[in-house]
């Protein structure tokens, strides 16, 4: 067995679906991203619509969930007045958000059948 989960994914289905544009999928939703932050703002104003924009990727048949720290960085968030250990917290939680839902989405039996795990 491998223990590569993305290279299981490949090896079994010869593909893998990496959920699409996360901040597009935000902003449809309401988000407004016009900051430097980006979709990183979200983890600190509105972490449940990560976790509800990574569950419909899942159900849409995304393999992988990405997380939203593509401009999270300690002095982006300082600048924010958040200290270096809130800063820390907040990427960790972009992590902790895309697993939740992955271990939600995998809660539910009909969604085992036919799918790798992402």
């Amino acid at each position: 067995m491998n223990s590569d989960p993305i290279q299981t994914i490949l090896d079994e289905h010869g593909v893998g679906v990496i959920d699409g544009a996360l901040a597009t999928e935000l902003e449809h939703r309401g988000a407004d991203l016009n900051d430097p932050l980006w979709s990183a703002k979200l983890l600190v104003e509105d972490p449940a619509l990560i976790h509800a924009v990574h569950m419909d990727y899942l159900q849409a048949g995304a393999d992988v969930v990405i997380t939203a720290s593509y401009q999270a960085s300690f002095p982006g968030f300082m600048r924010r007045g958040l200290s270096e250990s809130e800063a820390a917290k907040l990427m960790e939680l972009s992590v902790e958000l895309a697993c939740a839902a992955r271990a939600c989405f995998w809660e539910d039996p009909a969604n085992r059948t036919g799918r790798a795990r992402p």
